[in-house]
Parts: structure tokens; sequence; C-alpha cells
């Protein structure tokens, strides 16, 4: 084989392996915190509709103050809950607005899941067209 081929097949694999390999692992996780994301927003939701299917009004439960240790709450008036929109800021909403919030926001996480998804998958395709390039120049039989 030809330095000339040896050359391309080395920048190909290069490529590969430092540029979009480490894209894909960097989509894909950033994929996995939007699933984990509507996953949450999705217990919520759950939880809201039980509150309100049950006319919960007070509600005793466990509060995790972090490092999975708990202590127990005790919640006067459930009418009203604070949903973290993000940045570390938390707004007051009625079950209604929560719910609101709530299928708004999973409607944009869907549109992100699937933009992730379609990157994923380029990504991939272009993998797979530089390794198919990679087989060409070195001759190989499929």
């Amino acid at each position: 084989m030809g330095e000339n081929k040896e050359a391309k097949v080395k920048k190909f694999e290069e490529f590969v392996d430092r540029r979009l390999k480490p894209d894909l692992v960097k989509a894909i996780a950033e994929r996995d915190k939007l699933f984990e994301q509507q996953k949450t927003f999705s217990d919520l939701k759950r939880n809201i509709q039980n509150l309100e299917k049950n006319s919960v009004s007070s509600l005793k439960t466990l509060v995790n103050l972090g490092s999975e240790v708990y202590m127990q709450a005790e919640v006067p008036d459930t009418r009203h809950i604070f949903v973290d929109v993000g940045l570390g800021f938390h707004v007051e909403f009625t079950w209604s607005e929560a719910l609101n919030y709530i299928a708004a926001r999973e409607e944009r996480l869907a549109k992100q899941i699937e933009e992730y998804t379609r990157l994923v998958a380029s990504i991939k395709a272009q993998i797979k067209l530089v390794c198919e390039g990679i087989r060409e120049l070195l001759q190989i039989p499929l």
C-alpha cells in the first residue's frame, strides 16, 4: 500500500476518533439529559393530577435535604406549588398554571429530543461513510 493511501487512511481514522466519536458521545449525553428532564416533568404532572383528583389540601411528606438525608415536612396548603423553571429560579404556580407550564415545557423538550436524535443519526451516518471510504481505499471487499 502506498504512503499516500496510508496517510489518507490515518487521517480518516483520526477524524473519526478525535472528532466524530466525541461529538456522538456528547450528543447522546445531551439527549439523555433531556430524557431525564422529560421524566421529571412527567412525574410532576402525574403528582399534580393525583393531588387534584383526590382533592388534597394538606400533605405530610419526606423532603430530601441532600446526600439522601430526609426530613419529615408538612405542607399546610397544597393549592400552590413552586416549580423549578431553570437557572435556579422557582415560580409559584396554581395546579392548573403548573400543568399548563409543564405541557409547554414537555412540548419543547420533545422537539429538542427529536433534534438530538437527528444529530445522533447524522453523526452515525458520517462515521459509517468515513469507514466506507477507508474500506474503499484499502480495497477490502464487502
